[in-house]
């Protein structure tokens, strides 16, 4: 038992923390705040040829403007299979095929939608501060753990609080992604 061991756990505890924060930052930017957005569509996989593709790998993806994205499938026959993947993604967005491109014309947010996609965000803040606080909860395990095999009292007390710490610090970070996102969407 060395203090190897002690910074293998805070190091292995902050990366699985940094890597929730990841998993919040992607989580939150599909959701749609009102303004067009190509990842919005990130998740939408389309049959092609009896593959599932990302849409992202069978046609552009690009915003025309504020409120509208535009779909232009790299093969024509592309455009039917992309609507019924788009419909079938449940996304909120009916597309509009015109025979060349899909457009996704974005509605505007009324203020009841706005107030559920907050909640939306904070459940998703709520999972990232949960899997934070589970892996604190490891990691002081781990620790507890080294401190019945001989680690001294003052030493794991230390490591124990430098865990909380990164806890904290990764906890407010979810903080400020939930506030800026809330932000982004209440502003009319």
């Amino acid at each position: 038992m060395t203090p190897d061991d002690l910074k293998s756990i805070q190091q292995n505890a902050e990366e699985h923390m940094k890597k929730a924060i990841d998993h919040l930052e992607v989580e939150l930017v599909k959701i749609r705040a009102g303004k067009a957005n190509p990842q919005m569509v990130d998740g939408i996989t389309v049959d092609y040829y009896g593959s599932q593709m990302p849409l992202n790998q069978v046609s552009n993806v690009s915003v025309m403007d504020a409120r509208t994205l535009s779909i232009q499938p790299w093969e024509k026959n592309m455009l039917q299979p992309i609507e019924r993947a788009i419909i079938a993604a449940n996304i909120g967005i009916n597309p509009q095929n015109d025979g060349n491109i899909i457009r996704l014309f974005l509605p505007p947010l009324t203020e009841e939608r706005r107030k559920e996609l907050v909640k939306k965000c904070h459940a998703e803040g709520e999972h990232s501060r949960v899997a934070i606080r589970n892996i604190r909860r490891d990691a002081i395990e781990h620790i507890k753990k080294l401190q019945k095999n001989g680690l001294s009292e003052d030493v794991s007390k230390d490591a124990e609080d430098n865990v909380q710490n990164l806890t904290d610090k990764f906890i407010s970070a979810v903080d400020k992604h939930l506030a800026s996102k809330e932000k982004e969407i209440m502003s009319v």
